[in-house]
């Protein structure tokens, strides 16, 4: 049965996500139905263009993701009620949390048929490492919980089967929500081929945002621990620093771009030439991640894994030991993350296996064309 054309509006927290890690899942919706975004403004004209030359519509605002600011949240507000008034979409499909919870708000008020929120990862907002939940926690649980409700119309997407559970434990969904979990937001295996790492010249890269969350600081010690044994060894970092309630201190971010223990470079517009250039992919990270797309790519270009047992980050290695692709440390520990450091300096060979371990693993689970057909099936059958 041929399914009909349907209108599907997509709203998102940050440009850059739009072709980074929705732009396969953009053209396997185009071929069939109309694609409207909703993104704050595209300060980059490669986004915008390559968003032209894939027949979406584009609406902006001024939304800010990664701040509390009242007047940004209610200008969103207002502009996604006047758009769905004047596109009339069939499916609303926002993803990231203020999208989420704003959107579903929105799209109930104005009777949208079909709503299909998708949290890639629960972020800070239920992280317990011994602190008591601050009043924006507090809040934006209160918000979630009423946004999620269930309803026959609202469809909730997730990256990870934790994260659902813990939404259930903490009684903002329940068993009567329709839910989905997806494997993450997959990835292109053409794009990010295969290459043998270099076991000659060990190195270490770590992409992310400079957030504490994700393990900044325990990357520099860590990493300021093997240097002291191993000073030839390498570690990179990629990612920008930014404004942001979790940003690294002034003080550890001087460290970093001068005292020579870890290669800096900011944020990129590719990371394969670093990867390529790299032996082993690190993300300590404590976040909340959906699953991290960064280990993914690494995973995807044949190199071995550490990262912490952490949600979002335990999906990506594999449980069989005879097929491992890397090690899950504790979070927040330093002397663990040097150690498996140290190991892959050590045994070279599992460097390599690993990662082709890692590719296949990537191909079995994370092939961007399973993961964005499931997508695909769910925003049609919605």
């Amino acid at each position: 049965m041929v399914k009909e054309r349907k209108v599907i509006l997509i709203s998102c927290d940050s440009p850059r996500s739009l072709l980074d890690f929705r732009g396969k899942l953009i053209e396997a919706l185009i071929v069939k139905h109309e694609v409207i975004i909703f993104t704050p403004k595209i300060e980059h004209p490669e986004i915008k263009s390559k968003l032209s030359e894939m027949g979406v519509k584009v609406y902006e605002n001024g939304l800010n993701p990664s701040n509390v600011s009242v007047l940004s949240d209610l200008r969103y507000l207002f502009e996604l009620r006047r758009l769905i008034k004047a596109t009339k979409p069939d499916v609303f499909f926002p993803y990231t949390f203020k999208p989420v919870i704003y959107g579903a708000f929105v799209a109930r008020f104005c009777r949208v048929n079909h709503i299909t929120p998708m949290l890639t990862g629960l972020g800070y907002n239920f992280l317990n490492i011994g602190s008591r939940k601050t009043v924006v926690q507090k809040i934006t649980r209160i918000l979630l919980k009423l946004s999620l409700r269930a309803s026959k119309r609202l469809q909730i997407i997730f990256q990870n089967k934790d994260d659902y559970n813990t939404l259930i434990r903490a009684n903002i969904i329940t068993d009567k929500n329709i839910a989905h979990v997806v494997n993450g937001s997959g990835v292109d295996l053409s794009h990010y081929e295969y290459s043998p790492p270099d076991l000659n010249n060990i190195s270490f890269l770590m992409i992310s945002r400079l957030i504490n969350a994700k393990g900044i600081k325990e990357y520099y010690y860590a990493a300021k621990q093997i240097k002291e044994k191993f000073p030839e060894v390498v570690f990179k970092l990629i990612g920008p620093y930014d404004e942001n309630i979790d940003a690294i201190s002034a003080d550890l971010f001087s460290k970093i771009k001068s005292d020579g223990t870890i290669q800096y470079f900011g944020l990129v517009d590719d990371v394969r030439p670093y990867i390529n250039q790299s032996s082993v992919i690190v993300l300590p990270s404590y976040y909340g991640e959906g699953v991290p797309r960064c280990l993914l790519e690494g995973m995807a270009m044949g190199r071995a894994v550490i990262t912490c047992n952490s949600v979002g980050c335990r999906e990506t290695i594999n449980p069989l030991l005879r097929k491992a692709n890397g090690f899950l440390v504790p979070i927040k520990d330093i002397q663990q993350l040097a150690s498996k450091m140290e190991y892959y300096i050590r045994h070279t060979d599992d460097v390599a296996r690993f990662g082709l371990n890692g590719r296949k693993y990537a191909s079995e689970k994370f092939d961007v064309n399973k993961v964005n057909q499931t997508m695909v099936n769910i925003l049609e059958g919605a």
